[in-house]
């Protein structure tokens, strides 16, 4: 009788485990609806490589460089440097790349003659002509990029009763309508605060940190509905908001503080309760909106708290962490990602600081953000947002003189658009990825090269490789046994596009 119910169990343990072997290959980890195998099936049959390159000293920007036929492969040389490419192995959905109106970018904006006005909208948001932008961030209330400090509401109106958006009307707002006007119903819109009114904190000041007083949380947590329905009565669609900007940083510009507690119970008890009585359960919101050294003991503070982390999207980040004189912690991203993978890793802001108007031809510039974005995406980063899209010649205004670059500069004074390379290098990604790509598997070999890779719903593959070296670097790009043998410049970024 015993040997017969061992059998039995050994029979019924044999089943089970077939069942999770099939449902689970490989006893991989599962994985969420939107990081499964894409549903894209992929074939080299026809391909050829499409290279677009971006390179110093040469006129290459974003120029069409290579066309190249595909090789039987198997087993490349050590000495033959390639950069493997695996569509089979999907990763991260892909969301979009876009970047900051502030009131900076937009006052910037409506002092440029109107045919620049058209050039800097197209060179942004067109999908054809331009780089094709489909994320807008923007400040609710002032920030360091405004002209002027200003709420939203009358002062000690605790009702929320005065609440208006008079303010953006006059420039942020014709200026994201002109970017939306070109995005289309692909719009990714949402608004950050970066300090609640100063009667609100306990600081009595907008500027220089404080926290929100206990006895205005739920105030505060309407103020955020009121923006989003202020906005739609604009009809500008509100895709999301961050709770806070930088919610460790004292600043002397407008900045609030949260611990890691104090913002998921201010989520979970407040604004995600409050966001969902007024109808607004759909909008997503982002917690964190800081650096990736924090990033793991904040998200898992969070989302640790089933009660906090229904409501929360995903955590967003910045990458100042280098202000101490080290360098960016990617890996920060990965542990997150192994952590939490059906939460969202979302850029939502960085710039190069320390405004210089010689500065413009910087070629680190853009390779900042070459070298950022492919490690933040290699690492499950969905999407990214630069800070302001435009600013003037002085890298303002700003009002507390916390002047920055951004992709393209306006001279107010002469009429002229001024590109840096960082616009260049964010296009690389945002023109050649589709919205509603799956990362897949890029692997160089060798240092020289970084770089990462997507699978697009049409079935081509944009593969993005960045050389930081000082020499011209050969190399293949191979995918299941077939290469394409092309170059990537000395100091260059290219995308190469298999279809």
């Amino acid at each position: 009788m015993f040997r017969s119910i061992l059998f039995l169990a050994s029979f019924i343990f044999i089943l089970s485990s077939c069942k999770q072997n099939s449902e689970n290959p490989k006893g991989q980890s599962a994985k969420t609806s939107e990081d499964a195998k894409s549903d894209v099936v992929f074939s080299m049959s026809g391909k050829k490589a499409f290279v677009y390159t971006t390179a110093l000293n040469t006129d290459l920007k974003m120029s069409a460089f290579d066309t190249v036929g595909f090789e039987e492969k198997k087993q490349p040389l050590e000495t033959e440097i390639c950069v493997f490419v695996d569509p089979g192995k999907t990763f991260q959905p892909y969301v979009g790349i876009g970047g900051a109106i502030t009131d900076a970018s937009a006052e910037t904006f409506y002092k440029m003659p109107k045919a620049q006005q058209d050039e800097l909208i197209t060179a942004y948001f067109d999908k054809t002509k331009g780089i094709g932008y489909n994320i807008i961030r923007t400040n609710i209330n002032s920030c360091d990029f405004s002209s002027d400090n200003y709420t939203y509401i009358a002062e000690k109106d605790s009702t929320l009763t005065t609440f208006n958006i008079d303010h953006d009307k006059k420039f942020k707002i014709p200026m994201i309508k002109a970017a939306q006007q070109l995005i289309g119903k692909d719009i990714m819109f949402y608004g950050s605060p970066w300090s609640p009114p100063a009667w609100m904190k306990s600081n009595n000041n907008m500027l220089k940190g404080g926290k929100l007083l206990d006895q205005y949380h739920n105030v505060w947590a309407m103020y955020y509905t009121k923006f989003i329905k202020a906005y739609e009565a604009e009809n500008i669609p509100v895709w999301g908001i961050s709770v806070q900007n930088e919610p460790m940083a004292t600043q002397t510009w407008e900045s609030c503080i949260y611990t890691a507690e104090e913002e998921r119970d201010f989520i979970k008890d407040h604004l995600g309760p409050t966001m969902e009585k007024e109808g607004l359960k759909d909008k997503k919101i982002i917690a964190w909106d800081h650096n990736r050294d924090m990033i793991y003991q904040r998200a898992s503070t969070y989302l640790n708290d089933p009660e906090a982390a229904k409501y929360i999207w995903g955590i967003g980040f910045h990458w100042y962490e280098d202000w101490s004189g080290g360098k960016p912690m990617f890996d920060n991203l990965r542990r997150v990602y192994e952590a939490y993978p059906d939460k969202h890793l979302f850029f939502t802001e960085g710039c190069a600081e320390s405004f210089k108007s010689g500065g413009y031809n910087n070629w680190a510039l853009g390779e900042e953000y070459g070298r950022s974005m492919i490690n933040d995406f290699n690492n499950g980063m969905v999407g990214f947002t630069d800070w302001n899209i435009f600013l003037d010649q002085t890298g303002g205004p700003n009002h507390v003189k916390n002047f920055c670059f951004a992709p393209i500069h306006g001279d107010t004074k002469t009429g002229q658009l001024i590109y840096t390379n960082a616009y260049y290098y964010i296009g690389h990604f945002s023109k050649y990825i589709q919205l509603g790509a799956k990362r897949i598997i890029a692997a160089p070999t060798r240092s020289q090269l970084i770089s990462t890779a997507f699978l697009n719903p049409d079935g081509s593959v944009a593969t993005i490789v960045m050389n930081e070296s000082d020499k011209d670097v050969e190399y293949y790009v191979w995918v299941d046994g077939q290469a394409a043998k092309t170059v990537a410049k000395a100091r260059s970024i290219g995308t190469v596009v298999v279809r």
